[in-house]
């Protein structure tokens, strides 16, 4: 019988993984905590490895226990809720207004949400900073 070089079997075996699944039904908006997730010894595409990846993160959608939680699923926490009244900031050519408006959606710190200032009923656009105000874009 001839003898294959251990190079060549090291390369031809599966690399086997973890992925990080809930233990119990886990609703949107939730932030995820250690207890409600767990480690499977099963590598799927597009899942996550760490369990540090996921806990502090918040679901987008619901996560249904032993199912893969995809990185599309969840992400940073929302500092910002739809209908809460934030500050919003606008600096450009020497010139800074605030003033109080409306978020019209929910968004973590860096996502751009859609916002209403809250004297002229004018629709902006702003970027939610890690303080929870909103800087306006122009």
């Amino acid at each position: 019988m001839k003898r294959l070089p251990a190079l060549l079997l090291l390369t031809t075996l599966p690399a086997m993984a973890d992925t990080v699944v809930p233990t119990r039904t886990i609703r949107a908006h939730s932030v995820i905590t250690q207890s409600d997730v767990t480690l499977l010894a099963d590598q799927q595409p597009n899942g996550y490895a760490r369990l540090a990846d996921v806990v502090g993160q918040e679901a987008r959608v619901v996560l249904y226990p032993g199912r893969t939680i995809r990185v599309d699923d969840i992400g940073p926490p929302a500092i910002v809720s739809r209908n809460q009244v934030v500050q919003l900031e606008f600096s450009g050519r020497g010139l800074r207004i605030s003033t109080e408006g409306r978020a019209l959606e929910r968004g973590a710190a860096g996502d751009r949400v859609r916002i209403m200032n809250l004297s002229s009923r004018a629709t902006l656009f702003g970027q939610v900073r890690p303080d929870g105000t909103i800087q306006v874009t122009p």
